[in-house]
């Protein structure tokens, strides 16, 4: 765990808004890697893929604040995206969790949306299981469908939430929860788990040991299609021979009978 600089900056940036924080512009110091199972049915399939889960945290007697980030290693993604903050204010007894664009992950219906709640839920339960949670306002574009809704209220529901609409069309609403305590650290991790440095280590010694079983299986392949190629050469030349000679056998018996 990592502490601040200077306990004298972190209380002046404790009284600032989030957004003008000195923690605002950290980035992740410690890295896991994290497999990403592969989907082969469903609404899409998907290859096996490997990301990074990017986590710091900073403390003050005023505040707390927990970044996660997953980085893909080929491919870019925006500011806001894989990104999740979470504020922890001592003096209120108050955990907020991501803000008010709500959490936008990508890869896309990968579980890396519950995984990332899940870790950042972790934590607070371990430390500020007491605290009370702020509401989060509920953004109306994760709900333009039916199944997006739903989809939603599944996502929310699963980690302890409690939702509550204040339209008729159920497009605006908010997500309660009483305390830290009360929500669930839990995500799929049928699709998303932590590989450790051994089992990489592991999972490229057996990928190298497969890659070579399947050279020598080339070299053979190519070995005997090598061989029957040689075997075809001869055989077309034999018949070739026997062609010319039964043709000249007739050509002869032919000549004799005419003659």
């Amino acid at each position: 765990m990592s502490e601040a600089s200077s306990p004298a900056t972190e209380e002046a940036g404790a009284e600032q808004s989030p957004g003008a924080h000195p923690w605002a512009e950290l980035v992740p110091e410690d890295f896991r890697l994290v497999r990403l199972a592969p989907q082969l049915g469903g609404r899409q399939i998907a290859p096996l893929r490997f990301v990074q889960l990017g986590r710091i945290e900073r403390h003050s007697p005023q505040q707390s604040l927990l970044r996660l980030e997953i980085r893909l290693p080929d491919q870019q993604t925006r500011r806001s995206q894989n990104r999740l903050d979470v504020w922890v204010d001592h003096r209120s007894r108050e955990v907020r969790f991501g803000d008010e664009d709500g959490l936008s992950v990508e890869p896309t219906d990968r579980g890396l949306g519950r995984f990332l709640m899940a870790q950042a839920i972790d934590w607070a339960k371990k430390r500020f299981s007491s605290y009370a949670v702020e509401g989060m306002a509920l953004s109306s574009k994760d709900a333009v469908t039916e199944e997006s809704r739903l989809r939603r209220e599944h996502f929310l529901g699963a980690l302890g939430f409690q939702i509550a609409y204040e339209d008729p069309l159920q497009l605006k609403g908010r997500c309660t929860v009483s305390h830290v305590g009360a929500l669930h650290a839990q995500w799929n991790q049928e699709k998303v788990q932590f590989v450790e440095l051994l089992d990489a280590a592991a999972m490229l010694q057996e990928a190298d040991r497969n890659l070579r079983d399947l050279e020598i299986q080339l070299r053979k392949r190519d070995e005997t299609i090598a061989s029957l190629r040689r075997d075809d050469g001869t055989l077309r030349f034999s018949i070739a021979c026997l062609v010319a000679f039964c043709t000249f056998q007739a050509g002869l018996l032919l000549w004799m009978a005419l003659r």
